[in-house]
């Protein structure tokens, strides 16, 4: 699954081998996923994406937004799996659910192992799809301030319990986060997956902030997670310190064995003694 680090990756690469190319033909699936969602048929989309030009994309959280102008935008979201650049000449992949042919013959290709929105909306109609609109400030925005962090940990602080893994992977509380990205933050806080928010003092706040906001960037500018392909097919430099492949190794930092628990619908990695 893409996190932020990958959206920024990809929509990055995006914006130097796309930016100012002509859509050819467009088309969506031709391998049918329950989970994937269009907005569009197919006619219409392909209709619709015919003779426009690729603008400069972008990421929000787990979102990415393509410019085909004019009038429309492209939204891939929350998805994972294969997003490839094809050069010219490049044989395109037998099953995809979105395929973009340019006229100077390279292509994009998006195809999903999970789940994924790719839609395309009317410029400007994007920013009122669910979980678009309204999304809070993610960890590389200016907003993205202590002050605003301590914050929003009192807002939650007034509704139910809530644990640190909690904060960090539920309802998109910090946009662009996930289970993967989580594990390292926990890791560089010290904290348990566990340890309620309500129990963190100044100074844990301020680590826990810091330590999300750091291992973002970290990961970004390793062009993403090594267990996730870029643009090009190309894995992240980025290798999680607490993960499936660490799992009962050493701490980096202590040299107790890292252990795992499965607690709020996924794995956890950590170390019992940095981890409290």
């Amino acid at each position: 699954m893409f996190e932020l680090p990958e959206c920024v990756t990809l929509t990055r690469q995006m914006n130097q081998v796309l930016r100012g190319k002509v859509v050819k033909r467009g088309r969506l699936g031709n391998s049918p996923h329950k989970f994937v969602w269009y907005n569009r048929k197919p006619a219409e989309f392909e209709r619709l994406a015919r003779g426009k030009t690729v603008g400069a994309a972008m990421a929000r959280g787990r979102w990415m937004f393509v410019p085909l102008e004019p009038g429309y935008v492209l939204v891939l979201g929350e998805c994972g799996g294969r997003l490839l650049f094809h050069e010219r000449g490049a044989t395109r992949p037998g099953r995809y659910h979105l395929l973009l042919d340019f006229e100077d013959e390279t292509g994009l290709s998006v195809a999903t192992q999970m789940w994924g929105a790719m839609e395309l909306f009317e410029k400007g109609r994007e920013r009122e799809r669910k979980y678009i609109k309204g999304m809070r400030p993610t960890p590389v925005d200016r907003e993205f301030t202590f002050r605003y962090f301590s914050g929003l940990l009192d807002e939650l602080l007034q509704g139910e319990k809530r644990s640190v893994k909690g904060l960090l992977t539920q309802e998109q509380l910090i946009p662009g986060l996930g289970n993967s990205v989580a594990q390292d933050i926990m890791f560089r806080a010290g904290l348990h997956p566990r340890r309620p928010i309500a129990d963190l003092s100044p100074a844990q706040r301020r680590k826990l902030h810091t330590a999300v906001a750091k291992t973002v960037r970290d990961i970004i500018t390793r062009g993403g997670r090594s267990d996730e392909l870029d643009l090009f097919g190309m894995p992240g430099r980025y290798e999680r310190i607490m993960s499936s492949r660490t799992a009962g190794k050493p701490c980096p930092e202590c040299g107790t064995r890292i252990e795992k628990i499965a607690y709020l619908g996924g794995a956890c990695y950590f170390c019992r003694k940095c981890q409290q």
